[in-house]
């Protein structure tokens, strides 16, 4: 193992020179770097330094040996950096829905990401009551969830409409009885459908389960069953299904954002950020 310390000394004597210029650069007598020289080419068993010049200079041994001590000097700095925490902005912990997780987020989260380098950002996606359990206990800095009715410690909050979606193609609205594509037992959606369907006496059954909303569209754009999912999230697969069809409609849900109090400069700056892109997609929501 090379002392980087002794590493240290030869780099500096060879740029300046000279012995005395070395010690006073490295705040040591300049007996100190002479013994320290002596102690690295006893550890190499060559001479490292021609000393009959004017100007001390490197041999050629010493040529060899220069590249390598400047690059395990700067690796030894570079790891020094990495695991100081002066320069580190430390952790950022932020939770939110699946179907925010994706295209819509990335942008704003890899812009904040670019302008951060030295922070880490931590993303847990899930359901929403899920999300908002971690939040209160301390796991998540912030956190975008869905809720009937946003509690009253929410920073902002805005409507989420829903829709009853079938298939374009396919449609599985008239069978008996109708085939349902739902999320996981404890999710929002699925719970508000199956107490629609049953204060309306319809007939129901389970056909796709799925934790992930992009799963649940695709089944629903096959033909799988019909399902209760965020108007936004419509696309041509789908079809619309309303009072005509024997679906009432369903609101009451809301997106809102939970941001902790002591959160540090950082951390409010993606609140706000995430506070605009929210209300951008509120009043985008396509309509019926």
């Amino acid at each position: 193992m090379l002392d980087p310390n002794l590493l240290r000394s030869f780099v500096m004597v060879v740029d300046a020179g000279n012995f005395t210029r070395a010690a006073e650069l490295l705040h040591l007598t300049q007996s100190t770097v002479s013994q320290q020289i002596l102690r690295l080419e006893q550890s190499l068993d060559c001479r490292l330094l021609d000393r009959s010049q004017r100007q001390v200079l490197p041999t050629e041994q010493g040529e060899q040996l220069l590249g390598y001590a400047r690059r395990i000097l700067q690796l030894g700095s570079e790891a020094r950096e990495a695991l100081s925490s002066e320069h580190s902005e430390g952790v950022l912990r932020l939770g939110m829905p699946e179907d925010f997780a994706g295209e819509r987020m990335m942008p704003l989260l890899a812009a904040f990401s670019a302008q951060r380098p030295r922070l880490r950002l931590e993303v847990s996606s899930g359901l929403s009551q899920e999300l908002l359990r971690q939040y209160r206990s301390g796991e998540l800095d912030l956190a975008l969830v869905k809720q009937w009715g946003a509690d009253s410690d929410c920073l902002a909050h805005w409507p989420e409409p829903l829709a009853w979606l079938d298939s374009e193609q396919s449609p599985a609205a008239a069978r008996d009885p109708l085939p349902l594509v739902v999320f996981p037992l404890g999710a929002l959606y699925r719970q508000e459908m199956i107490h629609a369907l049953e204060a309306s006496g319809r007939r129901w059954r389970i056909s796709y389960s799925s934790g992930s909303l992009a799963s649940l569209s695709a089944a629903v754009a096959a033909g799988m069953g019909v399902s209760l999912l965020p108007l936004r999230g419509r696309h041509g697969g789908h079809r619309v299904l309303g009072v005509e069809q024997g679906f009432a409609p369903i609101g009451g849900l809301e997106l809102a954002l939970y941001a902790r109090p002591e959160l540090g400069s950082a951390g409010r700056s993606l609140c706000e950020q995430l506070r605009s892109l929210c209300a951008q997609l509120a009043e985008v929501t396509p309509s019926r």
